[in-house]
């Protein structure tokens, strides 16, 4: 596929590294000279300094004939005229805008079609952010929550600690210790490397467990695994920019929700758009405050400034002053790894969050759902099954018969509303919801492979 990315910075320079190492024609545009020889030297695709919205500029990156535009600059202005001009001048099939402005997107419906701003997809980092925090204190003690088929299934990344019961016991004993409820572990990390199950494999402390099952029964396998965290009711947010004030939206009615704003300006501003939150004034490094409201009262503290300093220091505070659970938006990839499960409880990268939303796009075949794993390393990804035994490469086989790359697993069939955990011997049908787990990330081309229909396959 020819991708034209518009925006170097973080959001399209994850981007790029992720489609880096798969089969696809890719130039990047920024203005920053800069930027563009830093990604240059470390990856294969083309670079352009320039404005992407000019249309000698796309047109130097091949528009005429590009597969799709994806702008993800800063500025939603420029993301917008840069996806008018590939439709007007170049006719691109698809274009893609990063849009964070929230009075755009209150009119998302209205303005992004082919009569107005031909833009296809409208990513909001910011609104993808706010959801994945949301699913992670919805369910206390994950790591990771990935939702499949409307919800029907949930792919769950959690710590194994000592005390949980599948501790020490090999994975086979999951369905003796829980017979009437299916689950599958698709995969484990242990000390940062890769482990593809077995019944037979051991579950130790400290695993980086991701399993597979029904939304409803998730709770119940994660008390396999670690003892339950109490659901959380006590929140503090730190920041209230998009991501700070969207988030306090949507948990202000369920639970009893402070955010802290530095600017005063600002703080006024959010406590109007609020109805049960309490907008409080302050600095959150600044300990009379954060004693003064509890802070060893608070089940999860929240750091989402656009500062990532800001954020850990913050957190760290907090975690020394009682905090029960401590969670970072954290910019720079390179802090992440070093923090999470040390200093922070959970570091959250906006990119990678990014990333999975748009990967759902660009993958080939008709894919559902991507979501970035291990900071890049790993995939889940939904692919529904098409065509007939004599077209498809899938369908009408068992599991077991499928030609999966090394290291990448089936976990789950949703065929309608039915979810069907994955057994060697269960036969894919046309239009099944196929979940799989990829441990390396370079077998994408070949999973995609599989799940395209080809007219003259026999």
């Amino acid at each position: 596929m020819k991708i034209i990315i518009v925006g170097a910075g973080q959001v399209g320079g994850t981007l790029a590294i992720s489609l880096a190492g798969e089969d696809h024609d890719i130039t990047l545009i920024d203005t920053s000279p800069k930027k563009l020889r830093v990604l240059q030297d470390h990856l294969d695709l083309r670079t352009i300094v320039g404005y992407g919205s000019h249309p000698n500029i796309l047109r130097q990156a091949g528009a005429e004939d590009a597969d799709m535009l994806i702008a993800v600059t800063n500025s939603d202005e420029t993301n917008m005229m840069a996806c008018q001009v590939a439709y007007s001048v170049f006719n691109t099939p698809t274009k893609i805008a990063r849009i964070r402005s929230p009075e755009y997107l209150k009119e998302k419906k209205k303005l992004f079609n082919t009569d107005n701003l031909p833009v296809d997809v409208v990513i909001s980092p910011e609104q993808l952010v706010v959801k994945h925090i949301y699913q992670l204190i919805e369910n206390p003690g994950a790591l990771q929550v990935m939702d499949f088929a409307n919800g029907l299934v949930r792919l769950v990344a959690v710590k194994a600690y000592y005390g949980g019961l599948l501790v020490g016991n090999t994975l086979s004993t999951l369905r003796s210790h829980m017979p009437n409820i299916e689950a599958r572990v698709a995969a484990i990390f242990r000390r940062g490397k890769a482990i593809v199950p077995t019944g037979d494999t051991v579950i130790e402390a400290d695993d980086e467990v991701f399993f597979i099952a029904e939304s409803n029964h998730i709770r119940q396998i994660m008390g396999e695994l670690q003892e339950l965290e109490k659901p959380y009711k006590k929140i503090m947010i730190v920041g209230g920019g998009n991501i700070g004030l969207g988030l306090a939206k949507k948990l202000e009615e369920n639970y009893s929700v402070k955010l802290i704003e530095a600017d005063a300006k600002r703080a006024l501003t959010i406590s109007d758009h609020l109805d049960d939150a309490m907008v409080l004034h302050g600095n959150a490094s600044d300990k009379e405050l954060l004693l003064a409201e509890n802070i060893d009262h608070m089940d999860v503290f929240i750091a989402v400034t656009n500062k990532d300093e800001a954020n850990i220091m913050s957190a760290m505070l907090a975690k020394r002053m009682g905090a029960r659970k401590t969670m970072v938006l954290i910019n720079n990839s390179a802090y992440t790894d070093i923090l999470q499960g040390k200093e922070v409880d959970i570091a959250i990268s906006p990119q990678h969050t990014t990333t999975s939303s748009l990967l759902t796009h660009i993958r080939r075949g008709d894919v559902s759902n991507v979501y970035t794993l291990r900071r890049g390393a790993a995939e889940a990804m939904e692919a529904v099954a098409h065509g007939t035994e004599d077209t498809s490469k899938v369908v009408g086989k068992a599991i077991g018969d499928i030609p999966l790359p090394k290291g990448t697993t089936i976990g789950a069939i949703v065929r309608g509303e039915q979810v069907i955990i994955a057994h060697h011997n269960i036969v894919v049908q046309t239009d099944d919801h196929i979940i799989l787990f990829l441990v390396d990330k370079k077998h994408v081309g070949e999973v995609e492979r599989l799940f395209q229909v080809d007219l003259t396959f026999f």
